[in-house]
């Protein structure tokens, strides 16, 4: 399960409780694509540390209830790496939430890893998504109800379908920039 790879990311980062967990996700972490509910936060917590893969210790708060804080096992270190390092293979659907998981929590181990899941994302891109702007919408439209102009219906179509190209084509541009940042060896 994925959510299982973003705590780890994040607790590859620090300690955190599982309150301190969905904080994250919905400040600095809500860009990533992946929004969860503090219930399921609460049971990937409890499965993982059952796994071995984390721990926690009591935090005894004044006047409010006790939290856990969790922290990463070597176990747990050991699951980063392996899922960090195994192949990454795109989504046929760009900007897939998988990219940005991977792209973050096993880019953050290693600018190697980060180059490769890059570089396997635009070469896909580039390969599957990065093709002529002409819309393929049929030239004509056959409406099956009366109130619905097929010349209007397919002006509407077209401006769709150039809205997604364009999005994808500035996160071809997004992912080439990014690239070319990491393989220069620039951190900030």
């Amino acid at each position: 399960m994925q959510l299982d790879y973003v705590i780890l990311g994040v607790l590859a980062l620090d300690r955190l409780s599982g309150y301190d967990l969905r904080r994250w996700m919905e400040g600095s972490g809500r860009y990533i694509g992946y929004g969860v509910q503090l219930p399921q936060i609460y049971r990937r917590l409890k499965t993982l540390t059952e796994r071995g893969w984390i721990e926690f210790e009591v935090d005894p708060r004044d006047g409010r209830p006790d939290a856990k804080v969790y922290s990463m096992t070597d176990a747990g270190r050991a699951a980063l790496l392996e899922w960090a390092r195994s192949p990454f293979e795109p989504s046929p659907r760009p900007m897939d939430p998988d990219f940005k998981l991977r792209f973050l929590f096993a880019g953050q181990l290693d600018r190697d890893i980060a180059i490769d899941i890059v570089r396997t994302e635009l070469d896909y891109r580039l390969k599957h998504d990065a093709q002529s702007p002409k819309a393929p919408i049929p030239d004509r439209y056959h409406p099956q109800i009366p109130e619905l102009d097929a010349d209007w219906a397919r002006e509407i179509h077209t401006m769709t379908h150039e809205n997604g190209y364009a999005y994808v084509m500035s996160y071809i541009a997004w992912l080439q920039l990014t690239l070319a940042r990491l393989e220069s060896g620039h951190t900030g």
